[in-house]
């Protein structure tokens, strides 16, 4: 870029065509900043302290460390210091000693574990997702090649010995009451899209299978106070339902939901008869507790997104939430329904600025689907003066835009553009068979879904259909190239790529083993669905773009490699395509630090104000 100093921060910055030079007419909003965005801190994944009194959480700021803060009130305290800024949607959580008096952790594939008190962390051995057997020992995962075992590892002789069978995926390990057996899930390789329940004893290292059922997955194992049953949300019955099984795996499991939601976050109450949990239906997640003996669920807490619950010693709750007009925080919902604020690292100017609040709204596909998603109308959008648009897909697949705070949404909705979050086929809270319609038609039947999403802006007398942008990061992104190459109405006048793919062959090669069977579940093996893949490509039909492309990608990501962008931006060269591209040296999957947060989301002002504004 002519004209200015080099910055650190930016590797590759490159243009094709006409560079794009910005627009010196158009003020920033009145009420928001991107630095407003970007320092507000995010608290999140808590577990609260054996004697109830202390809550430990991650914060992503700078760093994504590791705090504590009372249950009762006060300042918190930042235990660690230098923990590498991690990706929210990856990073795993801190977990007390049954002593109360050490917390363990996970960092850059290492285990750790420090003193709540305050003291140097100490590195005990390579592992993740860390689990407390007695103050002593811990369950860790270890990584062999492509597999990831569970094994026993002594925190003052760090040597782990594995249990159960190894060469397997195992996740979500919990241990009995009694400390004697381990609950897991298991991941299969020859049924992608089937986790099963194990129970393993942890003296003989004999696994039992509790529960499989061939081609659905189950999740949130959690051990009944007495240990003789595990509950789990299966989503067997076409959403994540609650289910109790005996733990010996002897008797049939019961499903004890029909509330055609999906539940997560299970957690026994002290005398057996409830459970703790979130329920997310339609992008919305609620607080719960389900009654064990007819299925009956107390909201607690509604709205928003509620996240990582945990009991009190009072009978009260504390969790994480956000909502549309709140980031995240960390709360307690008292035992007669008040929410408390606990620790929220919100700027002054976030809680002041105005927020909108979207609709939420469904539409109809091409083959008839009904689609949903969320849009944001700008306050001063009307017939006489239809504003511009931004579509943005999530990533994932297998996810969903919520309930949550978004302050890039709320930046530009300042400014006056509209703000449209589809929720495509694939994504989660909408059901089982919703989640499961994209298998197999990557970026053909979900982009359709996108194009729809236009088509449905296109009947609103505020938005002007010309003037219509679509940008994602991961997922979304490859459903914004698609969007632009697979579209012979052209609908997009604009499209931002985000550290996207481009060719989901050349990506499968590519990526991390989690990116590679993630892929493999939804779409099956590339040597059996050759013609799926190419089908998923749009890297074959670029000569069909017209619309103008910011790129962007962090060049340690290791999800969807940079090559892809790579790729892309040599064929849009090749076909003399309108492109920007801009590559970050110091990001993953993910711009987190602050000065590439800020430097893409100007970019990226810049690029859809040249293109979109009047």
């Amino acid at each position: 870029m002519t004209g200015q100093m080099p910055q650190w921060w930016v590797g590759t910055d490159e243009f094709g065509g006409i560079p794009n030079p910005g627009r010196p007419d158009v003020s920033p909003p009145l009420h928001w900043r991107l630095e407003m965005v970007t320092a507000t801190e995010r608290p999140r994944q808590c577990e609260v302290s054996p004697d109830g009194t202390t809550v430990a959480f991650m914060l992503d700021r700078d760093t994504s460390d590791v705090w504590t803060v009372p249950v009762a009130g006060g300042p918190a305290v930042r235990v660690t210091t230098g923990r590498p800024i991690a990706a929210f949607w990856e990073d795993g959580n801190a977990v007390w000693s049954p002593d109360g008096t050490r917390l363990a952790y996970a960092q850059a594939g290492r285990v750790m574990v420090v003193d709540a008190a305050g003291g140097l962390p100490k590195d005990v051995c390579a592992g993740s997702g860390p689990v407390w057997l007695g103050d002593d020992q811990m369950i860790i995962g270890v990584e062999r090649g492509d597999a990831t075992v569970l094994a026993v590892v002594d925190v003052a002789n760090p040597w782990p010995r594995p249990i159960a069978v190894a060469g397997a995926d195992y996740v979500n390990a919990v241990v009995s009451p009694d400390g004697r057996r381990l609950a897991y899930t298991l991941f299969h390789r020859d049924d992608l899209n089937c986790t099963s329940l194990h129970v393993v004893e942890l003296a003989t290292g004999v696994s039992t299978m509790v529960v499989h059922q061939a081609g659905f997955q189950l999740r949130s194992p959690a051990w009944s106070p007495d240990g003789s049953q595990l509950a789990y949300a299966s989503e067997w019955p076409g959403w994540y339902e609650v289910f109790v099984v005996d733990a010996a795996g002897e008797l049939r499991a019961r499903q004890v939901t029909t509330a055609e939601a999906d539940f997560g976050s299970l957690e026994w109450s002290a005398d057996g008869t409830t459970l703790l949990a979130t329920r997310s239906r339609r992008g919305v997640t609620d607080l719960v507790r389900v009654h064990l003996p007819d299925g009956m669920v107390d909201v607690l807490a509604a709205g928003g997104t509620w996240s990582s619950p945990h009991a009190l010693p009072d009978g009260g709750v504390v969790a994480v939430h956000e909502s549309f007009t709140m980031p995240a925080r960390l709360c307690v919902v008292t035992p007669q329904g008040d929410v408390r604020e606990l620790f929220a690292a919100v700027p002054a100017a976030v809680r002041t600025a105005p927020h909108i609040v979207p609709e939420h709204v469904s539409y109809e596909s091409f083959d008839g689907m009904e689609v949903h998603g969320w849009l944001y109308r700008p306050a001063n959008a009307s017939s006489e003066r239809p504003c511009p648009a931004v579509v943005q897909p999530h990533g994932g697949p297998t996810s969903v835009t919520g309930d949550e705070w978004d302050g890039v949404a709320q930046y530009f909705l300042d400014k006056g553009y509209a703000w449209f979050a589809p929720n495509f086929r694939g994504s989660t809270s909408y059901g089982r068979d919703y989640e499961r319609a994209n298998h197999g038609v990557w970026g053909v039947a979900d982009t359709h879904d996108c194009l729809a999403a236009h088509d449905h802006l296109a009947t609103l007398d505020w938005v002007d259909p010309s003037r219509v942008a679509i940008f994602g990061a991961s997922y979304g992104s490859y459903m914004a190239l698609h969007s632009v190459v697979d579209d012979g109405e052209h609908r997009y006048a604009c499209a931002v790529s985000k550290y996207g793919d481009c060719d989901i062959l050349t990506s499968w090669a590519q990526g991390d083993l989690v990116g590679r069977l993630d892929l493999e579940r939804m779409m099956g093996h590339p040597r059996s669905a050759r013609s799926e893949y190419e089908a998923g490509s749009p890297i074959h039909r670029v000569e069909h773009l017209r619309a103008p492309i910011l790129v962007a990608h962090g060049e340690l990501d290791d999800r969807v490699h940079p090559n892809q962008s790579k790729e892309l931006v040599a064929a849009l060269r090749e076909h003399g395509k309108q492109f920007e591209y801009v590559t970050y040296p110091t990001e993953g999957h993910g711009l987190l630090r602050t000065e590439p947060f800020l430097h893409f989301h100007r970019r990226l002002e810049r690029f859809l104000d040249w293109y979109l504004l009047p």
